[in-house]
């Protein structure tokens, strides 16, 4: 039980730098990681990602408060943005956190590893659509939202990887469209964990210590150590060279989406 926390403190507070170095969701790193694990905790096979991502968006909760004070006290938080893309935010992630726990573990694995070659493409390509318009209307910009809040609640993300694209297309500056997606991630995680603990409640093959499909062990642990290295991640986003480390992050992140379909092969 022990090693299983130390497993969990260590994946929370590389995925607290990440959110906050990066502005991508902590998830890429914390979903991979507890696939890994929770079968070692008795979490059923069937259940597995499910249970990752659920409990990866649980923790994300904490992680977006402490990014999104950091980003806040230098002034790169949009919150009319953050006004305008909460509602479809809530509805999208809410709603496709019930309907992930209603589909089979190796589509949601499937999807998952797509995503993460995706992410990588775009970091090695270092593409960006072209900054050419401002941010749609509030109804516009709620409707990307939802289908942000879809995608990540799938694959246990912040949103940062999506959010991030997207603010930069409608001329928002890079650390201010990262310091936006850091608060963002907040309703993201919120409404999503809240989908995955409905979808989840009274299964009775689920763990000890579960809430529906989130767990509170790895929860307790992931939360603890990404609190405290979310600002330190914010701060070095301000001056490391992002693009090289980013570069460095999708090749690992290759080696993770091959060693997870590897598994299900």
């Amino acid at each position: 039980m022990l090693l299983s926390l130390l497993a969990y403190l260590c994946c929370g507070a590389v995925a607290g730098v990440l959110a906050g170095l990066l502005g991508v969701g902590g998830g890429i790193v914390i979903v991979p990681m507890l696939v890994t694990i929770f079968p070692w905790q008795g979490v059923p096979p069937e259940y597995v990602q499910q249970m990752a991502l659920g409990t990866s968006l649980a923790s994300i909760v904490i992680t977006s408060i402490s990014s999104a004070r950091a980003h806040n006290a230098r002034g790169a938080v949009h919150w009319d943005i953050f006004r305008n893309i909460t509602p479809g935010l809530l509805i999208g992630t809410f709603a496709g956190g019930l309907l992930a726990t209603h589909l089979s573990t190796m589509f949601l694995k499937i999807f998952f590893i797509c995503f993460l070659l995706a992410v990588a493409a775009q970091m090695l390509s270092n593409y960006r659509p072209p900054a050419s318009r401002d941010m749609p209307g509030a109804l516009g910009t709620a409707g990307v939202g939802g289908v942000i809040g879809l995608v990540s609640s799938f694959v246990g993300i912040g949103g940062g990887s999506l959010s991030v694209p997207f603010m930069s297309f409608c001329n928002v500056p890079l650390h201010h469209a990262v310091g936006t997606s850091a608060a963002l991630g907040f309703p993201i995680a919120v409404a999503g964990a809240l989908g995955y603990v409905i979808g989840g409640w009274g299964r009775p093959d689920l763990p000890a210590l579960s809430l529906g499909f989130v767990n509170l062990w790895a929860l307790l642990g992931l939360a603890a150590a990404s609190f405290l290295t979310a600002p330190l991640g914010a701060r070095l986003s301000h001056s490391l060279p992002t693009a090289k480390l980013k570069r460095g992050f999708a090749c690992f992140l290759i080696l993770v989406a091959l060693k997870m379909l590897w598994g299900i092969l």
